[in-house]
């Protein structure tokens, strides 16, 4: 009788659990351990800006019912951290001095929210935006702040300071880069959203980070590097996510994260890593890069676990996408936003008084990258033009006009139909409640 393969995934979020549930479609029989250093039954990330903000309960953030484990069969280890990868030996050892031995191994760590080197940066009160553990801190001292920083412009800092003013605190947000969101937006939807959020009582200030958080046991103010001094209760670090790379790290090959090929396999045979720790092909930029985002984690944990149970499957590559809704204007970004060089051309149309932007990035015939604001409803057909590199030349005069022409795009997807695929749409259910049928999103957040 053949061997059952033993799986161990590390991670029990979004990548982990698509592997975990990729493999049981494959392998009925396979011991799967799951290893997470998360106490909990998996939960949404996406949403604990929600639950800050009081627009979730608490009970929405979980994914995956309490049987879980037991329904796909799975060995749960929670709460515990490995400690070392023995690759000859394919060993695990862990927090727990239990020893876990695989035949294949998916690396799921996720990413760890980024901290600041400063003076006064571990008085209570500082926190980062990652965990139910860091929300549930803050929502314990809440009733206490009066004011807040947040350090970072960023997606999560800025969803961090709109969170707390949806509860009705003052918030200060310091942001080092000229502009916010400067990783997603190129400066002039940057200075859009600026004033919307600033017209929406968000007080932000750029080109300044913290010196120094000043208190005794818990935080008073802050001290930033132009000498202001501002008063807080409550401070959110929000400058970014890092790879959780360091169990591997002189062992396998990594840059910013876990490098991968077509099949989520590291250079070790055998050895997969998928989501925010693992670094693989980006199809915009044509290049390896890190997106770190839910859906593809998703996407490269089903394909993992697919690989890792012997039926060979191609991850056809990342892309980097954003979206955002706060005080009821929407945004979307993907792919390359601020070209560098004079390969690329920008399509851009801006119409700042009713806080409109378009801008389409091509290189050669071919969308690469793009930013709406207040007009998403394209966002959809132009992502899909960009990803299937389709010449889109006899459409480009188009592409950021005020109405945009669906029927245009018809006579393009009649002569490029082979191109054309119908998107693999993954399992919502890992991104909200599977409990919640009906969910309508509204002022940045959800109406159920």
């Amino acid at each position: 009788m053949a061997k059952n393969n033993i799986y161990a995934i590390i991670g029990n979020s979004a990548a982990g659990l698509s592997a975990i549930e990729s493999i049981r479609k494959v392998d009925k029989s396979g011991k799967i351990i799951n290893i997470s250093k998360e106490p909990h039954r998996p939960y949404s990330r996406c949403l604990l800006s929600y639950y800050l903000a009081g627009q979730y309960p608490k009970e929405i953030l979980w994914i995956r019912p309490e049987d879980y484990y037991s329904k796909y069969n799975v060995e749960p280890l929670l709460g515990i951290t490995v400690t070392d990868v023995d690759i000859k030996n394919k060993a695990l050892s862990t927090s727990a001095k239990k020893k876990v031995t695989f035949d294949k191994l998916l690396i799921a760590t996720g990413a760890s929210a980024k901290s600041v080197d400063i003076p006064g940066a571990d008085k209570k009160g500082v926190f980062v935006l990652r965990t139910i553990e860091d929300v549930d801190g803050m929502l314990k001292m809440l009733s206490r702040v009066k004011t807040a920083c947040v350090l970072g412009g960023g997606l999560i800092g800025m969803r961090a300071a709109y969170a707390l003013k949806k509860r009705g605190v003052k918030v200060h947000t310091i942001v080092k880069s000229a502009h916010i969101f400067s990783q997603m937006l190129d400066i002039e939807a940057a200075d859009i959203m600026r004033q919307h959020l600033e017209t929406n009582g968000i007080e932000i200030a750029t080109g300044v980070e913290a010196k120094e958080i000043i208190g005794g046991d818990s935080v008073t103010s802050v001290v930033l590097d132009d000498g202001n001094r501002l008063e807080c209760e409550l401070i959110i670090i929000g400058k970014g996510v890092s790879a959780n790379c360091d169990i591997i790290k002189n062992k396998i090959k990594t840059s910013g994260g876990i490098l991968v090929d077509d099949k989520l396999e590291t250079e070790k045979k055998g050895i997969y890593a998928a989501g925010d720790v693992a670094e693989a092909y980006d199809i915009l930029e044509e290049k390896s890069g890190m997106n770190q985002i839910w859906p593809i984690a998703i996407r490269q944990g089903k394909i993992a676990g697919l690989n890792m149970t012997g039926k060979e499957t191609r991850y056809e590559g990342s892309y980097g996408m954003n979206s955002l809704d706060f005080f009821n204007l929407a945004v979307m970004s993907f792919g390359t936003v601020k070209p560098k060089g004079v390969k690329h051309e920008e399509l851009i149309a801006i119409d700042t008084n009713r806080r409109l932007y378009r801008k389409i990035v091509l290189k050669g015939n071919r969308i690469v990258g793009g930013v709406l604001i207040n007009d998403v409803a394209r966002h959809g057909i132009l992502l899909h033009l960009a990803l299937q590199k389709i010449d889109v030349s006899d459409i480009k005069d188009i592409l950021v006009d005020e109405y945009f022409d669906f029927g245009k795009v018809m006579p393009l997807i009649r002569r490029q139909h082979k191109k054309f695929v119908r998107p693999e749409y993954e399992d919502a259910g890992l991104t909200y409640n599977p409990e919640i049928s009906s969910v309508k999103f509204q002022d940045g957040h959800f109406e159920i």
